[in-house]
């Protein structure tokens, strides 16, 4: 199993930097088809994923990535209050058919799902964003893996014991830790590339530190939703880790606060 996940692992890293580094159309059009498949199985989790609500969800998603490749809605606010009076509508017309948690779920999977992880592209697409855009697998990964290496050798404290009994406060300080140094040895490295001052380097080092809590708590969450349907992995498409909000759990949550933070404090 181990030797499995190692070479899914080493794909998956492949597979990111081929498509983040060319970035552009190519990017966007994996973001989307990656928040397609991520949908698919919040929607399989609870029983809909066929049926018109989930269709609606999946149209919603490739609506809302077309805005991104050409700007055509004049007020994002139209494309969330037209979602949801469609859901409601066919809630109503399909009666006893949904349940109102399915037809929440479908709401609730477009953005959890789609939008967040399009902060990935989003950041790719700003200035510098060919070097800003690794901050967020920095954040994630980068975290979870010095968070599991700390956690081994010295967790003792439980961080969440229902919802993730193996992480540890002091892996979770480990992880922020070895993001914060991981972060400022890549800004270093990196720092005439990307036109920045030592200063920034160290704010770049803290908007990782903040994207690092945020990606633990979107990996509590989506433990969370496991268990509140009693699942061990929403999927089986990744061979070792699951399916992809298995993998990409951190990084939902991860890229839009990376995206805002660099564009607005940078």
């Amino acid at each position: 199993m181990f030797k499995i996940r190692l070479l899914s692992g080493i794909a998956l890293v492949i597979a990111a930097l081929v498509l983040v580094t060319t970035g552009g159309d190519v990017l966007l059009a994996a973001a989307c088809i990656i928040s397609l498949t991520g949908m698919y199985e919040l929607y399989r989790v609870l029983g809909f994923e066929r049926r018109s609500a989930a269709c609606i969800g999946y149209l919603a998603a490739v609506v809302y990535y077309s805005h991104l490749y050409e700007p055509w809605i004049p007020d994002m606010m139209i494309f969330v209050l037209a979602f949801m009076v469609i859901l409601l509508f066919v809630y109503v017309l399909a009666y006893p058919a949904y349940h109102a948690s399915q037809i929440m779920a479908a709401f609730f999977g477009v953005f959890y799902v789609a939008v967040m992880l399009s902060g990935v592209w989003l950041t790719r697409m700003l200035e510098n964003g060919a070097y800003l855009v690794w901050l967020i697998f920095l954040c994630s990964w980068g975290c979870d893996t010095c968070a599991y290496c700390v956690g081994v050798r010295f967790g003792k404290h439980q961080m969440s014991p229902l919802l993730s009994p193996k992480k540890s406060v002091e892996g979770a300080i480990g992880g922020l830790t070895g993001t914060f140094f991981l972060t400022a040895l890549y800004g270093t490295l990196f720092r005439r590339q990307m036109g920045i001052t030592g200063n920034e380097i160290w704010i770049l080092a803290a908007i990782s530190v903040a994207g690092g809590v945020i990606s633990m708590i979107g990996d509590l969450a989506a433990s969370g939703i496991k268990r509140n349907y009693e699942i061990k992995d929403y999927g089986k498409l990744i061979p070792g880790h699951g399916g992809i909000l298995d993998r990409f759990d951190s990084v939902i949550f991860t890229a839009p606060v990376i995206y805002y933070l660099a564009a607005y404090i940078l």
